[in-house]
């Protein structure tokens, strides 16, 4: 039988990675739990044995559950009854057979009927189901908004809540309004207290990805007479407690099964989460950079898949006397699919252990004080973890939509044809680049690191790390390095904000391209078995695209602007 952790011993090898140990022994408090829980591990290599079983049940069912229920959930899709939400039947079914396997709350404490996992095993096992299903990870993954209820609620809503999405209940974040979208600040939703002190919403909230779901996080209006972000705040919602109703659901490209919809809240009955003005400030983005590391490993979920498809058609299909995998123009799509994924898969795993680090040390500090030691390393990763996930969670999703498209070119005009997969996941893989916050709003993210000198600090750091076979690859991407140096200075130099803003993309592509080579390269000089030709694949491409970025940079003048500004009227350009 089919499994996808095993069948890709290449996710094994980013969970042997050296800082796991670390955050193995800050997530399980020096295996505090051992006394008190039958399943919680006893020291380091127990751990590790613990998340290789948990990964080779999710990898079981992914490929012998979730995966054969796909096409029919693509078909049928969810539905809507007297203003609920109805998933398609195998969607059902495969809520179940992950419940019985024990794989909700999986991120949370034990005392509350998690598995405490670290967020790199959990990224793992959501790679595992999108590669099966883009559309179920999106239902499944969403569990991880309790990761904010937690950190962000009181003891007694933990209580409540927790155990409850261990036991298999689903969640959503009920941000997007049908007039703010990705302009958060917006939000008008309202929130108000009735004569007993109760919470109450009323208003619409669209795009809500599970939107029918057991237990919401809802961001909306505490404040009147505000219209910024100062006076929203984060609200948890109860679908027992009644008051919401689904008006819609999106007939969509692509992720049939996961159903986005339109809610309606009537005088809903809901509990504040945390301090009343923080909704956007604080808490919506540690939503957002959860399911923002979630979509990347969506992203490569879909990569592997697209490379899959794409490499068995090759080896069956012949043309012209010979199978199509022996002809350049197809090897050299495979094999670039193979690059993007491995070096895209390093990079979302490298995210997934910096966030793991900073937010186990995060937890700690609420039940006891940080020595100064701990307060350091708590700052080091949030920084690292702040400036990968933008790029992590952007250039995953760009690979995905790229590695769907060539599965389809390989598959010639059957990939056009709906009875193959192919189609599925490049419809499927559309959205990844749009939503938990666009391609754009990345590099948005990703910028002030980028000009402030934090990647270039990063790069030369790691071109430091010792290799001995892959020393000739490392040599070339340090070449690269000082291309990207002397764009950089060229940009700062200029000082325009126009040009910056325009320039920032190919910015963001070098820099990501550049990471994403010398990560690549240490993962091959450790195992050259699994990754040396996608290393000296990936840095071939990285030559392509960062020179030619370069050069392109070097030459641009703020006064070439003109010849792309959009010609709209002024009262055009108003909202």
């Amino acid at each position: 039988m089919s499994n996808y952790y095993t069948d890709h011993p290449e996710i094994e090898f980013h969970l042997n990675h050296p800082l796991m140990k670390r955050i193995v022994e800050l997530k399980e408090r020096d295996f505090a739990d051992k006394d008190a829980f039958d399943d919680a591990p006893v020291n380091y290599e127990d751990a590790i044995e613990n998340y290789k079983r948990m990964l080779d049940i999710t990898g079981d069912i992914a490929a012998n559950i979730i995966e054969p229920n796909a096409e029919s959930v693509d078909q049928e899709g969810p539905h809507l009854e007297n203003g609920r939400m109805i998933y398609a039947s195998k969607t059902v079914e495969n809520i179940e057979a992950t419940r019985q396997a024990g794989l909700w709350g999986i991120s949370m404490p034990r005392r509350y009927g998690g598995l405490n996992l670290p967020n790199t095993v959990f990224s793992m096992a959501s790679e595992l189901i999108a590669s099966a299903d883009a559309g179920f990870q999106n239902i499944w993954s969403l569990q991880s908004c309790i990761d904010t209820l937690y950190e962000f609620g009181t003891e007694e809503q933990r209580q409540k809540y927790i155990p409850r999405i261990a036991a298999g209940e689903t969640m959503s974040m009920d941000l997007t309004e049908p007039d703010a979208g990705s302009d958060l600040q917006r939000v008008m939703l309202k929130a108000t207290q009735d004569a007993h002190g109760t919470w109450r919403l009323n208003g619409v909230k669209r795009f809500i990805t599970n939107g029918d779901s057991d237990i919401h996080l809802v961001l909306a209006r505490s404040e009147d007479g505000t219209r910024d972000g100062r006076g929203l705040s984060m609200f948890i919602y109860d679908k027992k407690d009644g008051g919401v109703t689904v008006r819609h659901i999106e007939n969509k490209l692509g992720i049939h099964g996961s159903p986005t919809c339109e809610l309606v809240y009537k005088n809903a009955k809901c509990e504040l989460c945390g301090d009343r003005k923080l909704g956007l400030i604080k808490y919506v983005m540690a939503l957002m950079n959860g399911a923002r590391l979630g979509i990347a490993a969506q992203s490569v979920g879909v990569e592997q898949e697209a490379y899959n498809e794409g490499l068995a058609y090759a080896k069956e299909r012949a043309q012209f006397g010979k199978k199509i995998i022996t002809f350049p123009a197809v090897y050299d799509m495979l094999s670039r699919m193979k690059a993007k994924l491995d070096a895209g898969r390093s990079l979302l795993y490298m995210t997934a252990r910096y966030v793991d680090i900073y937010k186990a040390l995060e937890d700690i500090s609420r039940d006891r004080k940080l020595t100064p030691e701990e307060r350091k390393e708590m700052k080091q990763y949030s920084k690292l973890a702040d400036a990968f996930t933008p790029i992590a969670k952007g250039m995953n999703s760009e690979y995905a939509n790229q590695n769907a498209y060539d599965a389809i070119s390989i598959h010639g005009g059957s990939g056009f044809i709906m009875e193959y997969k192919s189609q599925r996941l490049f419809r499927d893989a559309r959205i990844f680049s749009i939503y938990e916050g666009t391609t754009q709003l990345q590099v948005v993210a990703a910028v002030r690191y980028i000009t402030n000198g934090t990647y270039l600090a990063i790069m030369k750091e790691m071109l430091e790390q010792p290799t001995v076979a892959m020393q000739p690859l490392q040599a070339r991407v340090a070449k690269l390095v000082a291309h990207y140096e002397e764009v950089l200075n060229k940009v700062n130099a200029d000082e325009n904000q126009e040009e910056q803003d325009f320039l920032a993309r190919r910015l963001y592509d070098m820099t990501a391209e550049i990471i994403m080579s010398l990560l690549i390269i240490a993962d091959a000089e450790k195992a050259p078995e699994l990754f040396e030709k996608s290393a000296n694949v990936y840095v071939r491409m990285a030559e392509e695209s960062v020179i030619g970025k370069a050069a392109y940079i070097n030459s641009f003048d703020a006064a070439d602007l003109k010849n792309f500004a959009s010609e709209a009227k002024p009262e055009e350009t108003e909202a």
